[in-house]
């Protein structure tokens, strides 16, 4: 299965950052990115060190659709798994998801939709699914994932109230992916 190597990722973030300096200089006090200066980003397994400066770009309407694909290469070690470093970057896309003048929201939501998807529970009994994405004790950030989901429940409630979102931009399937997110005792997998 192809892996996504942390030198390629580490190289995507620095071709953004050679591309889009004024990101590195850009201050940001947005709410939705609270606290990510604060986040030790070092000691998260094979975390560039760009991540903040990725996570500002967001909000950025030029850089942001430039630099979504770089940080969708970060959250991914391959098409079945998420990187160590998407629990820890959840909180701010959930948060950033539920603005809406950002020109990437519906990319965040698509994230987050796939992150959802992606942390939830390996039946252990399934040769199918255990091949395909791994037994759990070998994926602990599909808990921690779990764990951003649940801490930031109120914020992902907030996103899917009827109204928030523009018509087509989540599919009811999506939608509910989401929620089991959120609550899954109420969403036996």
């Amino acid at each position: 299965m192809c892996v996504i190597d942390a030198a390629v990722k580490e190289a995507a973030v620095s071709r953004f950052l050679r591309e889009y300096p004024q990101m590195e200089r850009a201050a940001c006090d947005h709410p939705a990115l609270l606290g990510y200066t604060d986040v030790d980003w070092s000691q998260v397994p094979g975390c560039p060190a760009g991540i903040p400066v990725l996570l500002r770009s967001l909000l950025d309407e030029v850089a942001g659709p430039a630099a979504l694909p770089v940080l969708e290469n970060v959250l991914m070690n391959n098409a079945f798994h998420v990187s160590a470093v998407m629990p820890a970057v959840l909180p701010f896309l959930i948060r950033l998801a539920v603005v809406p003048g950002i020109a990437v929201r519906p990319d965040l939501v698509e994230i987050l939709v796939l992150a959802a998807e992606l942390s939830l529970p390996v039946n252990a009994d399934d040769e199918r699914q255990v091949m395909m994405f791994g037994k759990d004790c070998d994926h602990p950030e599909r808990e921690w994932c779990r764990a951003a989901f649940a801490a930031h429940a109120s914020d992902l409630r907030a996103l899917l109230e009827e109204g928030t979102l523009p018509d087509g931009l989540i599919s009811v399937d999506d939608r509910e992916c989401l929620l089991r997110a959120v609550e899954p005792q109420r969403y036996p997998s």
